[in-house]
């Protein structure tokens, strides 16, 4: 009867787990082979160094994440050029606007033929573009699970 009222009077903490790891195991490493370690967990993306261990030992398997940092800087700037084309697209319906409200038809219609020229011009620099997207996503971002062989 006593037991029976400890155990209700308890009421705070952590639910216990139903398989807790009890099991403790210790290993000395060099230091050569601690800095292979260390890169390898790394490279893992792992938050945990015990799962990471854990997931080693039982061949799980194990994520290892590469930043390719020129690859990130050439999207970052094709995503600014992409909003500034953006920007431009906003401005010419603006321009085109305040030119047939401001100005004579033939003045207007002279000023749209600048326009024009400038934007065939735009479109031409926008399918180079996109052709040397996809020469570098060919080259550079294939895809780790095909095979090549």
């Amino acid at each position: 009867m006593m037991e029976d009222k400890n155990k209700q009077l308890r009421k705070g903490g952590r639910n216990p787990k139903k398989d807790p790891a009890v099991f403790r195991y210790s290993i000395s490493l060099n230091a050569e082979d601690n800095a292979r370690f260390l890169s390898l967990f790394e490279q893992s993306g792992m938050n945990v160094m015990a799962h990471f261990i854990t997931a080693c030992i039982f061949k799980k398997t194990v994520r290892t994440i590469k930043i390719d940092k020129a690859t990130m800087d050439y999207y970052m700037r094709l995503t600014t050029l992409y909003g500034q084309f953006r920007a431009v697209g906003v401005n010419y319906n603006q321009v085109v606007k305040i030119l047939y409200r401001n100005f004579s038809e033939k003045k207007a219609g002279a000023y749209l033929f600048k326009l024009e020229k400038q934007t065939a011009e735009m479109a031409v620099l926008c399918q180079k573009i996109i052709r040397l997207t996809q020469e570098f996503e060919e080259k550079y971002l294939k895809k780790e699970g095909k095979n090549d062989s």
